[in-house]
C-alpha cells in the first residue's frame, strides 16, 4: 500500500511539473513571439532575473507574507474547527449560531479589511486577523459537512450499546469527517496567502503585498510579477506541506 501511494504521488509529481513546464514555455513563446512589451506581459526569463536580482528584498517580504498567513491559518483552523465540533455536539446551538454564521459569512472577507485595519493598525496583526476569518469559515462548513455525513445506522447502533455523545463522536463523527477537514486545510493555504496579500495591498509596512503595491505606483510591472511569482511559490509549498500531512494522516482516504 505504501509503495503504491509514493508511486501515485510521485507520478502526480511529475504530470504538475510537467504542466507547470509547459505553462511557462508557452508564455516565454507568446510574450516573445509577439514581441509583447513588458507592462502587457513580460517574459518568464525577465520575471526570473528580476527575481534573483531583487532575491533579498523578495525573501523578506514573502517571510512577512508566510508569517502573517500562517499564524491567521492557525488560528482560523482552531476556531472553524472548534466551532463545528460545539455546533455538532449541541443541536439546540447549532439551531441558533448557522444562520448567524451563514449571513456572516455571505458578505466579502475582504470587506472588513477597512475595519479591521482602523481597529488593528496597519502592522502583523490586522493581516493575521483577515486571514483567520476566512480560513475559519472554510474550516468551519468544511467540519460541520464532515461530521453530518455519518451512517445515522451506525450511530444509533453504537447508542443502542450505551456509548456517549462524546464516544460517538471520537469515534465515528471525527474519523469521517477527517477527510473534508483536509480538503478544507488544503483550500484554505491559498486563500490564506491571498488574503495577506490583498491585506498588504490596502496598508501594511511590508511584506509582498506591500511591494506589489508601490511597484504599481512606479509602474514596475515586472517587479510586479516578480513578487506575484514568489507568492505563487509560496502558497504552493505551504500547499504542498498540508497535502503531505493528509497523505500521512489520512491513510486510508
Amino acid at each position: 500500500m505504501t509503495g503504491t501511494l509514493r508511486r501515485g504521488v510521485s507520478t502526480s509529481t511529475q504530470r504538475g511539473v510537467l504542466g507547470a513546464a509547459i505553462l511557462l514555455m508557452v508564455w516565454e513563446g507568446a510574450a516573445r513571439g509577439l514581441d509583447l512589451p513588458s507592462y502587457v506581459l513580460p517574459t518568464i526569463t525577465e520575471i526570473a532575473g528580476r527575481v534573483w536580482a531583487q532575491r533579498q528584498v523578495l525573501a523578506g517580504a514573502a517571510g512577512v507574507t508566510l508569517t502573517e498567513a500562517i499564524a491567521g491559518y492557525s488560528i482560523g483552523a482552531l476556531i472553524g474547527i472548534l466551532g463545528a465540533i460545539l455546533l455538532v455536539l449541541e443541536p439546540a446551538a447549532r439551531r441558533v449560531a448557522m444562520p448567524a454564521a451563514m449571513a456572516f459569512n455571505s458578505v466579502p472577507v475582504i470587506a472588513w479589511s477597512p475595519l479591521v485595519l482602523l481597529w488593528f493598525g496597519m502592522g502583523m496583526s490586522s493581516k493575521v486577523v483577515m486571514v483567520a476569518l476566512a480560513v475559519s469559515f472554510t474550516l468551519f462548513l468544511s467540519a460541520v459537512a464532515g461530521m453530518d455525513r455519518v451512517d445515522r445506522r451506525t450511530v444509533d447502533l453504537m447508542r443502542s450499546f450505551g456509548a456517549s455523545r462524546m464516544a460517538v463522536f471520537w469515534r465515528i463523527r471525527l474519523p469521517s469527517a477527517l477527510p473534508l477537514i483536509f480538503a478544507g486545510l488544503r483550500v484554505a493555504t491559498s486563500r490564506s496567502v491571498l488574503i495577506a496579500v490583498v491585506t498588504e495591498m490596502l496598508g501594511a509596512n511590508a511584506g509582498l503585498g506591500q511591494l506589489i503595491y508601490q511597484a504599481v505606483v512606479q509602474i514596475d510591472f515586472v517587479q510586479v510579477w516578480s513578487a506575484v511569482l514568489v507568492a505563487s511559490a509560496a502558497s504552493l509549498f505551504f500547499f504542498g506541506l498540508v497535502s503531505y500531512a493528509e497523505r500521512r494522516w489520512i491513510f486510508w482516504n
